[in-house]
């Protein structure tokens, strides 16, 4: 990154998301994402997860602003500072690097489509209708599991499992340990069944037993494929994105720190 480095500021449609973009610009001026040095999006999580859908094969650094409802994987905006003016090219000189991998997802569909997409939080298989997905489960192409009978299935990364993840009862897993998460939604066979921590490097299939009858959705973050027979999903081996953060609260502190929540 050069010593002022060249910005794109990327904005959600949310109006104060809005009103920053036309602050910060005015101040440091706007630049391609694809001549920028840094990548700055201005929204929540969700909009994040765009840009880095949108923009992650740049290479370049996001270093991402709240400017919506959520936040997790985004540093504060400081609207008492001049508008985060000269103390924005200091904050992101200084901020630490969280390089994560996002997961890549084949999937094949009824009409026999093949889709693929790549999540940075994670990819879950839903039920379609009102009756129970019926899912097997494979690991490095070794059964594991003959069916799990739920309403669905989260495979997450560590940066995603602090979300739907966690909301599933699934475990908060720390930066840098190369491992995934494994989470039944709603078990109801087996029962007693919580899911598994796995290496990242483990290629997941799951195969959907009854399309017909019990059809299964699946998203990778937001993109979603309907009437799944078959899903795929490893961590990526070439696509990787280098998020930014503020000492005093980067993303394994985050992380550590949403662990002893009460």
């Amino acid at each position: 990154m050069t010593a002022t480095p060249r910005i794109a500021f990327i904005a959600s449609q949310a109006d104060e998301a809005q009103r920053a973009l036309s602050v910060l610009t005015g101040l440091h001026g706007q630049c391609e994402p694809e001549a920028a040095d840094v990548l700055v999006p201005l929204g929540g999580d969700g909009f994040m997860l765009q840009t880095l859908h949108r923009h992650g094969q740049l290479g370049k650094p996001v270093y991402g602003m709240k400017l919506g409802t959520v936040g997790f994987l985004m540093n504060h905006y400081r609207q008492d500072d001049p508008a985060s003016g000269s103390d924005l090219l200091a904050r992101i000189a200084a901020a630490e690097p969280a390089v994560l991998r996002p997961l890549e997802m084949r999937t094949e569909t009824e009409s026999g489509a093949t889709v693929t997409s790549l999540a940075y939080n994670e990819v879950a298989l839903l039920r379609q209708t009102r009756q129970a997905a019926h899912l097997q489960i494979d690991l490095n192409g070794v059964t594991r599991l003959e069916e799990l009978v739920a309403d669905g299935v989260i495979l997450s990364t560590a940066a995603g499992s602090t979300a739907y993840n966690f909301s599933a009862h699934g475990p908060i897993l720390p930066l840098g340990a190369g491992v995934v998460a494994l989470t039944p939604i709603a078990p109801f066979r087996p029962r007693r069944w919580r899911g598994a921590i796995l290496r990242a490097e483990t290629e997941v299939r799951f195969r959907v037993l009854d399309p017909y009858k019990r059809p299964v959705s699946v998203t990778a973050d937001s993109h979603e494929v309907r009437d799944v027979v078959e899903v795929t999903i490893r961590e990526s081996r070439e696509r990787t994105v280098t998020l930014l953060f503020d000492a005093e609260h980067n993303l394994e502190e985050r992380i550590l720190s949403e662990q002893f929540v009460v």
